[in-house]
């Protein structure tokens, strides 16, 4: 253990050198072309270690259940920005943001409540220590209009955006984000595909900064998963979120584990 109460992870995990090549490859053929985030939900803090450490030295990983992400976090180097990307429910916001201190964005946000306990967890933390920026967060947009789906609808993603713009003195509003459709997204396999919900997404991030004042540039676009990231590309997005295409199938959540026991064991 080390003297800030972090893991020494030079000793307590082991990296497979060949499962490292593969994941080392796959992060690479994305890398060459877009901004990444490594989708590590349900797979190990070992192979989360293998794509960070060098020569890969990846350090955007994004989580979709809270209390991994802090499991993980307590594990790995500071030196990681976590990015999390699932729903969030309101009363795990504050905790999440305060416990974290590099959490590096919330990807999910589609309430006022959400971004009001975020702010709170990250006040919080503020007082305990000097944090470099604010927290980043993407306010999440629903944007196929499935009932099922978490998100903002599109004609009120402008009101959240300035919510946490001008009530929210320690957040940074990076940008706006969305999960479409699996359909959509299965049939936008390629980069000539054109995907309806990255259509969508184009448009509320025009009219948000059209109504806020801002420019382009100040409000990113992220879009795009294993199955649809070369549409979400061709289509402007600033940032895509991959898991499988890297890490290979997940296992169910109930057999998920945070680290490697077989590789502890070499």
């Amino acid at each position: 253990m080390s003297s800030d109460g972090v893991a020494d992870t030079e000793h307590s995990m082991q990296i497979n050198p060949q499962r490292a090549q593969v994941l080392a490859e796959n992060l690479s053929n994305v890398l060459q072309r877009v901004r990444l985030i490594a989708v590590s939900k349900l797979k190990t803090a070992n192979d989360i270690l293998a794509l960070h450490e060098k020569p890969n030295g990846h350090v955007d990983f994004g989580e979709n259940y809270a209390q991994e992400l802090t499991e993980k976090a307590g594990l790995l180097p500071r030196s990681i920005r976590w990015h999390m990307i699932g729903a969030l429910q309101t009363n795990k916001c504050k905790p999440l943001a305060e416990q974290v201190s590099n959490l590096y964005c919330v990807s999910s946000v589609d309430s006022s409540k959400k971004a009001d306990a975020l702010e709170k967890g990250r006040a919080a933390l503020a007082e305990k220590q000097d944090l470099p920026a604010n927290l980043r967060v993407l306010v999440q947009v629903n944007t196929s209009g499935e009932p099922e789906k978490s998100g903002v609808e599109p004609d009120q993603a402008a009101e959240l955006c300035r919510h946490v713009r001008e009530k929210c003195p320690h957040l940074h509003l990076a940008g706006v984000m969305t999960i479409g459709a699996i359909a959509r997204s299965q049939a936008s396999n390629s980069a000539e595909s054109i995907n309806e919900d990255f259509v969508c997404l184009r448009e509320v991030r025009d009219k948000v900064v059209q109504e806020l004042g801002i420019t382009r540039e100040e409000l990113e676009l992220s879009m795009g998963m294993s199955s649809d990231f070369e549409a979400a590309i061709a289509q402007g997005s600033d940032e895509v979120r991959i898991g499988t295409t890297i890490f290979g199938d997940r296992p169910q959540k109930k057999d998920a584990k945070i680290k490697d026991e077989r590789a502890e064991e070499k």
